[in-house]
């Protein structure tokens, strides 16, 4: 790729900036810029520019911050299209979000990246998944470095799915022997007694999004064949207690409705060589009222402890529908002004 800058109205010209990017491998042009230029019109209505396309180049004109956001952005689209990955339009919301939040790697005005800004992934034969947000980036980052770790923060964020991702590609590279699954079965004041069928017909509702991830990472026959020898394991999180969990990846999803003591005993369920991730959000807890949540208190009392990492999501990095971020959003300011009424 390759840019031609011009910062100096010409003659004739409105007085924005403006620059022109030009793609060597006009194989990749039409998914870049998408169907009807669907991809480039994103960027433009996302950073308030104006965005031409013809040929293999792209003129972006507006403001200087802007145009370096709008570059790096397709800068990662393009590798990633070269490295034999499809982009949507999911993909290029998160280019521009990494490329607003790396502004500070930019030198300005010559729009220059100290180093390409590279997006952690994950992935197996099935599906590589890339981090879409720099708090993804962190997690994604944050599984080889600790040996276990909390993602915390709002639905929509993509907690689970990359976490059962990372899980899914270390057994598929045989880093580990085996991968397990867990869920607190409380949810939203309904219980298991109500449910029809045997315990694993009660229990698979509530792991269900934990499958839906495992089937989108690892082929279909491969996951039942795991299922069925054992090598993965979708389990509600009683059937821990008692054991030892070495040689594996353990994932607990939904733990803020844990309660202090089965948290602990999950905890201490690590064994050798072995990751755990742990996710939730203390915004949705479905405890009975009174009942202190083991994942809140968990990340009280584990904070600065050495192997352990705490990862935390906001609303801004909701990457479901856009409307979803808003509601997060709204339930969020609702939460603070109940805190300040209380203080009072």
């Amino acid at each position: 790729m390759t840019v031609r800058q011009d910062f100096a109205p010409r003659a004739g010209s409105d007085d924005r900036d403006h620059i022109v990017v030009a793609f060597d491998d006009n194989r990749l042009i039409q998914e870049l810029f998408g169907e009807f230029d669907q991809n480039l019109a994103v960027i433009e209505q996302q950073l308030g520019i104006e965005v031409v396309a013809r040929g293999n180049q792209v003129t972006l004109r507006g403001a200087g911050d802007a145009l370096a956001r709008a570059r790096l952005a397709l800068d990662m689209l393009y590798v990633r299209l070269q490295s034999g990955h499809s982009i949507g339009p999911g993909d290029v919301e998160g280019a521009i979000r990494m490329a607003t939040a790396s502004e500070e790697q930019m030198h300005l005005p010559s729009l220059e990246p100290r180093g390409r800004l590279t997006m952690a992934q994950v992935g197996t034969r099935r599906r590589t998944v890339v981090a879409r947000t720099p708090t993804q980036d962190a997690y994604i980052r944050a599984f080889d470095r600790a040996e276990l770790v909390f993602g915390i923060g709002p639905a929509g964020t993509g907690k689970t799915y990359l976490a059962v991702a990372y899980a899914a590609q270390m057994i598929e590279r045989g880093v580990v022997d085996r991968l397990i699954l867990s869920r607190p079965a409380v949810e939203a004041g309904e219980r298991l007694g109500f449910l029809p069928g045997d315990m694993r017909d009660k229990v698979d509702p509530y792991l269900r999004p934990l499958y839906d991830a495992l089937y989108d990472m690892m082929q279909p026959e491969k996951v039942e064949r795991g299922l069925t020898s054992g090598m993965i394991e979708v389990a509600p999180l009683a059937f821990m207690r008692g054991r030892t969990l070495a040689n594996a990846v353990v994932i607990l999803d939904e733990a803020q409705n844990t309660t202090s003591m089965q948290m602990k005993m999950f905890l201490t369920r690590l064994g050798e060589n072995s990751r755990m991730i742990i996710t939730g959000d203390p915004s949705q807890i479905d405890l009975p009222s009174g009942q202190t949540s083991g994942l809140v208190e968990a990340v009280k009392l584990l904070e600065g402890v050495s192997g352990i990492a705490q990862v935390r999501f906001t609303a801004a990095d909701v990457v479901r529908h856009p409307l979803v971020g808003r509601i997060v959003e709204a339930y969020d300011a609702a939460d603070r002004l109940r805190a300040s009424k209380t203080q009072r």
